[in-house]
């Protein structure tokens, strides 16, 4: 609460001043935007096909569908299976705005879309399962204050957690639980250890903390460059216990940091840090955190390209609400300066997507509120478009900052 009391004492820079007149109308205008949003994507909820593969496993409710963005081509929302990786991102989000304007419309709905994925707590094919589930149910424990779902994720934990490797001391992120071949890890994956801890802590396995800090751990041994950049994939022996192969992913190369990799980078680590106190993770948030803050190659308003080794390319708006929500956290870590750059530095970037240049106006972008997002260049895909988890930090970023202007803690 000191921290938070600290930041409120001298919210005196007039960006953060101006951030903070703009959230009453940010708000408003995003909760007009999900109203739409909502509306065009409900009646096509159940429309796809019930037998439909994901992850080359077929499971109940394939018929299912959350929005994930626009397609532009076709003029209406791109709907995805529950089963898709961020398919907990457009409920989470109207999760938030419940949190930021009150409005019962929006716990309605966040309900209705949040129940719709539920099956995932049993899924064990991907890693994903953990983000998946708490950005949704998570926060409708916490805003709820119900523990009606506490079983529910609790399951996901347990589900996860199959998909350790003792031997490893690592989560499997992508393939079949007793793949021999590969044994692919992304950093991505420190998303997914929040749920190991909430439920290690909330009547779960006490082995899913363990499992948490030995992923986060090996990860930051193997994952990064000196200079605290982020590989994408590497690929381990399951014999020699040894990484024998890296590969660029959704990065421009192998020897680039991919923006949004080191965005959940600096995300994972801070959050590690806060449900540990370890100050291994502390320290290591810091680096990967400097690494982009600091790269020659970050533009200047704080929205990085979409690898930090493609200058001039395209930005990705998602890698700076990834990256803005994770350093509004550190901060309050980090005393001194260097809790004010990284204070400042968000501040800047949730400036930047504030703007028009990436805020988009009503009936523009599908009514999603970011513009100019990247998932994955390198396979043709979703490039300058707008995306779920996108408009979920943000909105996360933007309640934190709220929270600690007003005084409170996050």
């Amino acid at each position: 609460m000191l921290t938070a009391f600290i930041f409120a004492a001298i919210l005196a820079s007039p960006g953060e001043v101006d951030l903070d007149k703009k959230l009453p109308v940010v708000f408003e205008k995003s909760a007009a935007h999900y109203r739409a949003i909502d509306a065009a994507a409900t009646p096509l909820m159940n429309s796809g096909d019930a037998n439909e593969r994901v992850h080359n496993d077929k499971k109940p409710f394939g018929e299912r569908r959350v929005p994930h963005g626009w397609d532009a081509k076709n003029g209406k929302p791109d709907m995805r299976s529950i089963y898709w990786w961020t398919s907990g991102h457009f409920p989470g989000s109207l999760w938030y705005l419940y949190e930021a304007t009150g409005d019962e419309f929006f716990k309605e709905r966040a309900t209705v879309w949040t129940e719709s994925i539920a099956p995932n707590s049993k899924v064990t094919d991907n890693h994903d399962v953990g983000f998946i589930m708490y950005c949704s149910f998570g926060n409708a424990r916490r805003l709820l204050k119900t523990e009606k779902y506490d079983d529910l994720l609790r399951e996901t934990a347990a589900s996860l957690s199959m998909r350790f490797n003792t031997d490893l001391g690592l989560i499997r992120s992508w393939g079949p639980l007793d793949g021999k071949k590969d044994f692919l890890v992304i950093p991505d994956n420190m998303m997914n250890l929040e749920l190991l801890e909430w439920a290690a802590k909330n009547g779960g396995d006490k082995r899913f903390d363990e499992i948490a800090r030995s992923h986060a751990t090996k990860t930051m041994a193997h994952h990064f460059r000196a200079d605290g950049g982020t590989y994408h994939v590497l690929d381990y022996d399951q014999k020699t216990l040894r990484v024998k192969g890296i590969m660029r992913g959704q990065g421009a190369s192998c020897e680039t940091a991919w923006s949004r990799g080191q965005s959940w980078a600096i995300y994972g680590y801070t959050m590690m840090y806060r449900e540990t106190k370890d100050p291994a993770y502390l320290a290591f948030a810091q680096k990967v955190s400097d690494f982009a803050i600091d790269n020659p190659n970050m533009p200047e308003d704080g929205v990085p390209y979409w690898d930090y080794g493609a200058p001039g390319e395209e930005r990705d708006s998602s890698a700076a609400s990834v990256m803005a929500s994770g350093l509004l956290e550190l901060s309050t870590f980090v005393g001194g300066e260097k809790g004010a750059k990284y204070r400042a530095f968000a501040v800047k970037q949730l400036l930047s997507l504030c703007s028009d240049a990436y805020f988009a106006k009503p009936g523009e972008n599908g009514d999603w509120l970011l513009k100019h997002g990247v998932g994955h260049k390198p396979a043709g895909g979703e490039i300058d478009v707008p995306l779920d988890y996108g408009d979920y930090y943000f909105l996360e970023a933007l309640l934190r900052f709220r929270r600690l202007a007003g005084g409170f803690g996050l």
